[in-house]
């Protein structure tokens, strides 16, 4: 299934996107896509629905394909090839660095450039979430937690992460700067995680065009490591890296500005469109 939530920012309705490509209601059988509806028991119900009975909602925004989120967690330097383009070693343990929530927006959202930014940059990811309560899980078992996966741009300031000190939150963390979907795609339709072909431009211009085949620390072991650390909750993200052609890599470098127009998109998981604006 694709699941989605259509709809103003606090008004989103949950949906599903049939086979048509057409829009179906879901409001009589889940409030939300939340941590409730993505549980292995409510997606298991969905799916024995007969989506052409189901209400068809109207063309409208696309909402953050997941609500109630309470950790948005990253993967840092999980491609080799973008660790190399930045000048960095495959760390020998995965960097954990987290994503504010509030940062969540629509994947056609505009994305705002915050004030004092110079160096904001570009991320296609893919990201999976949490369908029930992950802690000490092995890797055999890992994936049996996971609800599905979709399509994340980690925007990143770059001079707010690396060179104010600290820790690379701040520089992750901006409003609208964690664009997911459009759609949660459940694991039964991503056959194999780690080889999907993912691309990103700006302007038109080609920046990314990698696969999550170089991945260094695959979703598997993401699942089981970061449970050894704190338990993962329904509705939790976890963004996996990125592959190489960010703004930070290219000599010189290269960064967004007011009126940049980034796409991107990752096999099966659908296509994110951002305009970049300034802060008021």
């Amino acid at each position: 299934m694709k699941l989605l939530r259509i709809g103003a920012p606090g008004q989103e309705k949950p949906a599903l996107l049939d086979q048509d490509g057409k829009y179906r209601d879901l409001s009589a059988h889940v409030t939300d896509i939340d941590a409730k509806a993505i549980s292995p028991e409510s997606l298991a119900k969905l799916a024995a629905l007969d989506a052409s009975t189901l209400p068809v909602l109207g063309e409208g925004r696309i909402g953050p394909c997941v609500t109630g989120t309470g950790k948005f967690i990253c993967i840092g330097l999980n491609y080799s090839d973008h660790a190399a383009e930045t000048g960095k070693s495959v760390p020998p343990e995965p960097i954990i660095f987290m994503k504010a929530t509030s940062a969540i927006s629509g994947p056609n959202d505009d994305v705002v450039i915050p004030r004092g930014s110079e160096k904001t940059d570009w991320e296609v990811e893919l990201a999976f979430v949490i369908g029930k309560v992950a802690k000490y899980v092995s890797e055999d078992e890992a994936l049996d937690y996971v609800a599905g996966y979709c399509l994340s741009n980690d925007v990143s300031e770059r001079a707010f992460q690396s060179e104010r000190s600290g820790q690379w939150t701040k520089g992750k963390s901006c409003d609208t700067f964690g664009p997911i979907g459009p759609w949660l795609v459940t694991k039964d339709e991503i056959e194999d995680p780690q080889n999907l072909p993912m691309w990103l431009t700006v302007n038109g211009e080609t920046m990314q065009n990698g696969s999550s085949s170089t991945m260094v620390y695959g979703v598997r072991f993401l699942v089981s490591y970061l449970s050894q650390f704190m338990s993962l909750q329904p509705g939790d993200i976890i963004s996996t890296g990125t592959p190489p052609g960010v703004g930070l890599g290219m000599k010189p470098p290269r960064f967004l500005k007011a009126g940049d127009v980034v796409e991107l998109g990752i096999e099966g998981l659908g296509t994110q469109r951002q305009t970049f604006v300034a802060d008021r």
